[in-house]
């Protein structure tokens, strides 16, 4: 596998974590949703430009996409659909809090076991 191969498959790694498809991030980044493709299938290279659009703008680790070391403050940052969820989760009352956290528990240990 090439660099630009790997560095595209972290890109579209990143592009899913922060929740969104090749339309919407090639929007917020202003490019084409082909040249998004491109840059994740590893035809083409993405500049510094859109890179540090990427990371400034959408929250992208680019150590990770450049290196794929993950950076320390980008391990705990959250999505925006993540976001939404603690800030849903905040608002409810803490009876339905221990739900949640017994659904989610529940659906952790199902998850491990098909490990």
């Amino acid at each position: 596998m090439h660099l630009s191969e790997i560095i595209g498959a972290r890109l579209q790694e990143e592009r899913k974590r922060l929740g969104l498809n090749q339309e919407q991030m090639a929007e917020k980044l202003g490019v084409s949703k082909r040249t998004q493709a491109g840059y994740e299938a590893g035809t083409s290279e993405p500049g510094a430009i859109y890179l540090s659009r990427a990371v400034g703008e959408v929250g992208l680790d680019g150590l990770y996409v450049i290196t794929g070391h993950r950076t320390a403050d980008n391990v705990d940052t959250l999505s925006e659909k993540e976001s939404m969820i603690v800030e849903q989760y905040r608002a409810i009352a803490e009876s339905d809090q221990l739900a949640v956290h017994r659904i989610i528990g529940a659906m952790a240990e199902l998850a491990n076991q098909k490990k």
